[in-house]
């Protein structure tokens, strides 16, 4: 083996340090641990992190691809990149919107950054998404709208110090076991407990001292029940609400009562008297995907903000903390250009306009008006609207957004340049593949949920063949817009854009390579060499002193939402009897790229209630029950048995039909049925609609019905039209 490398873990966003070793000859990780110098995580490292950096599944992309009738043939990058530009070139000959780009939260800062500079300041296409719309835009909204800035106030420090922990659909447990184990031991001790929230019992659940099933699609209505039974008990903190809030009146005169909102949550009113009276000691709330995938996830997410806001727990050891999914969610949306500028400028604000244009050196009126429309406009667009190219980094949007079917046949009408490092269900319908290098062989920075930046570092040469994702797109960028990049080489990529944010909420331009060398890692904001940022909006020595706070709104105050529950997007009828959701398992990273190899079953495992599945005449393939999941695909969770028996129903919703094995599992309720996000036909059912405020889909409810199958694997399967019409 070489000698360790320090680097960051790019499985979840927890940010754990790691050391990599490469192998002595040729191409590959041979062993991974836990880095005990790393300010996160001190050395402890979960084995799905490990497992997936050192040996990852999936079907490497070693040499560039281009489309030969129906056949992706082998190509040098040369033709390959003249293909690419040719095609994109001819995309914006008349409209600077022809260009579709889509981005990921698994880029490097640096990647991130220059393919934001590229599509809004090179090309100028509005038509652009850092893949985080997915799965954190939802969160990031609440936050603007409560902070004026997005990201979490409180960070990992606070963990120890909250008395109650919150966890509101999300499985961290699965998702960030790391992170979990803070929040378990600290719920262990005397006078502290664990709270979870999901419609599933999952790991986290299994191990809480309170566990509250709300039906699904209800948190918003569940949480305005809490916040209702709080201001009847007299829990609001008002000496904290009048120095440092404004709305509260409007949110108190908007809220239900507490019976109705718990009827229509599908809780009983002891239930509710519980969670409210969580919220008396200093709590931490976590939450996930079961939060923000909904056509309600913003205003939910602010219901989870105005709980904190109006118990006042803000502060040390206390408030909301949303849990990221990606390694580099966090990131992307510092820098990446997707809905702020770098460093969360304001994207319309005519000033920062005109500094980015400054920065990038291309005219202000290039730059677009608005951020666009989130990935299901954006794919949308290419049916009816001005796209007709799309660029898609280190994403697989076929498997990944919702209503696939019809997701494929749109890009299947584009000109579409997949760059990844492993072939996905993406890279079948594409016309150009440019590979790219993966976690060992990147060099760069990424940023953790709790907006600590850290050194990514390769273990390893970059494979022939194979560019990393900063030389694809400089690379591209150098053809498409000649002098747009000054900088292509990480570090020279990273002093530009850290400088870029200098003086802004998100202030990187005090860290460095040479800093993150010394340090292992630093938090922004950190606006000079020595500082990092703690707790945020609280001025120093003023917690628990109400007037110590500022925030990033125009009046200094944090801000109540109103919002009230609104009803499901898709109810339950006589044709479609059932209610899908979908979520992460332990072993599935992502749209499984990493974790599903030639071997993994066709169809995907469905876990649904004995109840249901003797209501449904359907037969479990597996039985036992043993899985553990939740509602929430941005975090994860275990299954049963992974062998394939073949499909033994079918499951359809209005847009598709997909058979599925079927696993008896009463951690499910009744009426229920699980499915994991990661399985590329999954995203076959769910529904296109989004958060109107975010743009999120909303991947956690879905009207469904379960049958039994008439054969087994793709015998099984109608054409997805079939079921539109019925």
């Amino acid at each position: 083996m070489t000698d360790p490398v320090p680097t960051t873990c790019m499985r979840c966003a927890v940010g754990c340090g790691h050391l990599q070793h490469g192998v002595d000859t040729g191409y590959g990780i041979a062993s991974v641990r836990g880095d005990v110098t790393h300010p996160t995580n001190r050395g402890l490292a979960c084995q799905r992190g490990i497992r997936e950096t050192a040996d990852p599944a999936g079907e490497w992309l070693t040499r560039p691809l281009i489309r030969e009738g129906d056949a992706l043939l082998p190509t040098t990058w040369d033709v390959a990149l003249d293909r690419v530009v040719e095609g994109f070139s001819n995309a914006l000959a008349g409209d600077s919107d022809g260009l579709a780009v889509l981005g990921s939260g698994q880029q490097t800062n640096e990647a991130a950054y220059a393919l934001g500079k590229l599509a809004r300041g090179g090309v100028g296409t509005r038509y652009y998404d850092a893949n985080t719309t997915l799965c954190m835009a939802s969160a990031v909204t609440a936050y603007y709208d409560a902070f004026g800035s997005d990201a979490p106030p409180c960070t990992y420090d606070d963990v120890d110090d909250a008395a109650t922990h919150v966890v509101w659909g999300a499985n961290p447990a699965v998702a960030h076991p790391v992170m979990f184990r803070w929040i378990e031991e600290s719920a262990r001790e005397d006078d502290s407990r664990l709270v979870v929230v999901d419609p599933v019992e999952t790991k986290t659940a299994g191990v809480a001292d309170e566990h509250v099933t709300p039906d699904p699609g209800t948190d918003l209505a569940l949480a305005r029940a809490v916040l209702a039974r709080v201001v009847e008990r007299g829990g609001v903190d008002r000496a904290f609400v009048d120095a440092a809030t404004e709305g509260f009146a409007d949110l108190a005169a908007a809220l239900p009562s507490v019976a109705d909102a718990a009827e229509t949550a599908g809780v009983d009113v002891e239930t509710v008297d519980a969670l409210a009276a969580a919220f008396a000691d200093p709590t931490l709330v976590y939450w996930g995907m079961g939060v923000n995938q909904s056509v309600q996830g913003t205003d939910t997410a602010a219901a989870l903000v105005d709980l904190c806001l109006a118990t006042g727990n803000l502060g040390p050891g206390t408030g909301p903390f949303s849990l990221t999914g990606q390694a580099n969610s966090m990131g992307t949306r510092v820098v990446s250009s997707k809905g702020s500028w770098p460093g969360q400028r304001s994207f319309t604000d005519p000033d920062e306009r005109r500094v980015v244009a400054e920065a990038w050196s291309v005219p202000v009126d290039r730059l677009p008006a608005d951020p666009g429309p989130g990935p299901v406009g954006t794919v949308e667009a290419v049916e009816d609207g001005p796209v007709e190219a799309v660029w898609a980094v280190a994403t697989n949007p076929v498997a990944g957004m919702p209503d696939g079917s019809v997701v494929r046949k749109r890009l299947e009408d584009a000109f579409l340049v997949v760059q990844d490092a492993f072939h996905t269900e993406t890279a079948e319908v594409a016309d150009v593949v440019l590979p790219a290098a993966t976690w060992g062989e990147s060099d760069g920075t990424t940023t953790n949920m709790e907006r600590r930046v850290s050194r990514v570092r390769p273990a390893m040469d970059v494979p022939p063949g194979v560019r990393t994702d900063l030389d694809a797109i400089t690379t591209v960028g150098d053809r498409l817009v000649p002098g747009l990049f000054d900088a292509t080489e990480p570090e020279a990529v990273f002093e530009e854009l850290a400088a870029l944010t200098a003086g802004t909420p998100a202030d990187l331009s005090g860290i460095s390579y040479d800093r993150l060398d010394a340090a292992g890692a630093v938090r922004w904001p950190a606006p000079d060499a020595v500082s990092e940022g703690g707790y945020r909006y609280l001025a120093d020595g003023a917690a628990g002193e109400p007037d110590g706070w500022t925030f990033e709104t125009p009046s200094g105050r944090a801000r109540f939402s109103s919002a009230r529950h609104a009803g499901v997007p898709e109810p339950v009828d006589d044709d479609y009897p059932l209610t899908l959701t979908t979520g992460r398992e332990a072993d599935g990273y992502n749209t499984g790229v990493r974790s599903r190899d030639a071997d993994s079953p066709a169809s995907p495992l469905a876990r649904v209630n004995p109840a249901t599945l003797d209501a449904t005449g359907v037969a479990a393939a597996t039985g036992t029950g043993s899985g553990d999941g939740d509602a929430t695909p941005g975090d994860e969770g275990d299954h049963g048995d992974r062998g394939d028996g073949g499909a033994t129903a079918l499951l359809d919703s209005r847009r598709g039909r997909v058979p599925v094995r079927v696993d008896s599992d009463p951690a499910v309720p009744e009426g229920l049925v699980w499915l994991p996000i990661h399985h590329p036909r999954t995203n076959e059912l769910t529904l296109p609609e989004t958060d109107p405020r975010s743009d999120e889909p909303n991947f956690k409810q879905c009207a469904v019905r379960l049958t039994p199958a008439t054969g087994t694997g793709e015998s099984a399967v109608a054409d997805a039209e079939a079921i539109r019409g019925d």
